[in-house]
């Protein structure tokens, strides 16, 4: 797979990936919840502020690496879960697993990914992080945790906003249906949900959600695992103080991408409010509407440690395999670095709410 000459942004991968992604699978990866309204929320917050730059600072010395977790990081930039990549390329998780190795990126594995979590741990030349959806049974969700343990994952990811799956009406007037070859592998042999409702209507409150997770799953889980846990999903400042108080070691500023609750706020409105409750108690991740290495600067200047980029990475695998990926990747992380420069901010500690212009009001 070639990477067409003219991809020099991500907003090029995702137009090559609309082009060449048969309409089945495209409506999936690119489907959002009910009209689209979150999802296009996360582009206009960023979209909207401006950069306030400072001149003639000394740049000599400029870096993007940070620490997490102990851990060095050469940018702030994690890949977000996302399952079944083989939708778009033969080799999956693998070969997204191999490029974030390639360019120092971390990677977080999907529960429901297309290739069991040790394949992409032994494809893998990085950190690796495991996404948690818990099952119907605790012994299952533990089996899970065991693995990600055994293979070498960094850290566990809860998604706590997806007690149900949101109403994406593009992927259902498409039709989509997962291919044959193509399942959620690290599932096989678990008990499944072999829920089915007692009569007409909606299902959803008829014992769909008999398993759904709460604060107690939460604190089961921080103390099954030596390994820190972060919650993905937080929206609400309110839920700083119980997920602290349960155990998390982090949180994940997330909407879900736009593809849970419609008509949510974009993950920049409420960052800096989740961010400001959080008072650096525990790392704040920003997840949902990447594009740009100025989105990255925007997210941090709101109160983040570091950010996830998901579909850009679906697109670019689509359109250029593993090399597309880690050029993609490679893009985000040059733009970053360009907007620090650009700004006048040469280490990421540079980085503040001053970064954003604010104008006056008269």
């Amino acid at each position: 797979m070639s990477i067409p000459a003219d991809t020099v942004s991500l907003h090029d991968y995702e137009r090559h990936f609309t082009a060449r992604v048969d309409a089945a699978t495209r409506a999936y990866i690119a489907g959002t919840g009910a009209d689209g309204i979150t999802r296009q929320a996360n582009r206009d917050a960023y979209d909207r502020m401006r950069l306030m730059p400072r001149a003639l600072r000394d740049l000599s010395q400029a870096s993007a690496a940070t620490t997490l977790f102990g851990q060095a990081m050469p940018y702030p930039v994690l890949i977000a879960p996302m399952a079944f990549h083989r939708l778009v390329h033969r080799d999956g998780e693998r070969a997204t697993a191999q490029a974030a190795g390639l360019t120092g990126t971390w990677m977080t594995v999907s529960t429901q990914s297309s290739v069991t979590l040790e394949e992409v741990a032994a494809a893998a030349g990085g950190p690796l992080w495991f996404q948690i959806y818990t099952q119907p049974r605790f012994e299952d969700t533990l089996t899970l945790v065991r693995r990600a343990e055994a293979a070498g994952y960094r850290a566990l990811v809860l998604t706590v906003d997806a007690p149900v799956s949101g109403l994406r009406n593009i992927e259902q007037r498409a039709g989509f249906r997962l291919p044959d070859g193509i399942a959620p592998v690290n599932l096989a042999g678990l008990t499944p949900d072999n829920f089915t409702p007692s009569h007409p209507g909606s299902p959803v409150f008829q014992g769909m959600l008999h398993a759904a997770a709460t604060w107690d799953t939460v604190r089961w889980l921080c103390a099954e695992t030596r390994l820190p846990v972060l919650l993905k999903g937080i929206m609400n400042p309110d839920d700083v103080d119980p997920a602290i108080a349960a155990g998390a070691a982090g949180i994940i500023v997330s909407n879900h991408g736009g593809r849970t609750l419609d008509t949510l706020p974009a993950v920049a409105e409420v960052l800096p409010l989740v961010a400001a409750r959080a008072a650096g108690r525990l790392p704040i991740l920003a997840d949902g509407g990447i594009r740009r290495g100025t989105d990255i600067l925007k997210a941090l200047a709101l109160g983040a440690d570091a950010v996830l980029v998901g579909q850009p990475v679906l697109h670019a695998l689509a359109v250029g395999g593993m090399a597309g990926v880690a050029h993609m990747l490679t893009i985000l992380q040059t733009e970053l670095e360009v907007a620090m420069a650009l700004s006048g901010r040469a280490r990421l500690a540079d980085i503040d709410r001053s970064v954003i212009f604010d104008p006056p009001r008269w």
